[in-house]
């Protein structure tokens, strides 16, 4: 068996994600980069992995390939589950799949490169408009994001109690994602401090695109 490939860009939030959860799991693979800005994910190459042409796609040690983040990290949980990234009780896990969709499903498909470039390309919207479409859709879903965390009892450290979870991945790659687009996050004080001790964490701070090999 050889060891798994995650076939992946720098930037790409979803990526990041997984590259979080490789991470934390102590699970070692090899790096496949595939440029988005040039179209490298639309090469005959990459679609024979993934038809879509969405990064990440992850081959795992047995040849198997898998795609779409959240099922990428939920597979990984079950065939590594230490440290686990799904609560143990039900009603855990629908919150934890809760929060993660409200940045997975209802940030992140309105604000991806290819819907930007779009944007550009079908009605013209320069670099500022956006910006601020970008934004636009992250305090949509903010707004609620921040009344849910701060009000929950079952918030803790971060986003479910005091260990990581899968949320926890996709608020951080969107709080990257939001200083490129210079989003204000002063109305989201429990977002914040979430965000600042997942900064403290070796395993994101090593999956981070700043520390990735095809970072530019």
């Amino acid at each position: 068996m050889s060891r798994p490939i995650l076939h992946n860009y720098f930037r790409s939030s979803t990526s990041y994600r997984v590259r979080i959860a490789l991470a934390l799991k102590g699970i070692d693979y090899d790096y496949e980069a595939f440029h988005l800005r040039h179209g490298e994910q639309r090469s005959e190459r990459f679609l024979r992995l993934n038809p879509q042409g969405l990064v990440p796609a992850l081959t795992w040690s047995d040849g198997q390939v898998y795609t779409q983040s959240l099922a990428i990290i939920e597979f990984l949980d079950e065939v590594v589950p230490q440290p686990p990234l799904l609560p143990q009780d039900p009603v855990g896990r629908q919150r934890v799949r809760s929060l993660s969709q409200i940045v997975a499903l209802d940030i992140h498909p309105l604000n991806n490169l290819r819907v930007l470039a779009y944007l550009k390309t079908r009605f013209g919207a320069d670099e500022k408009a956006q910006a601020d479409w970008f934004r636009h859709w992250v305090a949509e879903a903010f707004d609620a994001l921040e009344e849910r965390l701060a009000d929950e009892p079952e918030t803790g450290c971060y986003c479910h109690g005091d260990s990581i979870t899968m949320a926890d991945l996709c608020l951080s790659a969107q709080l990257t994602n939001n200083k490129r687009f210079e989003v204000d996050m002063q109305p989201y004080p429990t977002i914040r401090r979430i965000g600042v001790a997942l900064e403290e964490i070796e395993a994101f701070r090593r999956a981070a695109p700043g520390n990735q090999p095809d970072n530019e």
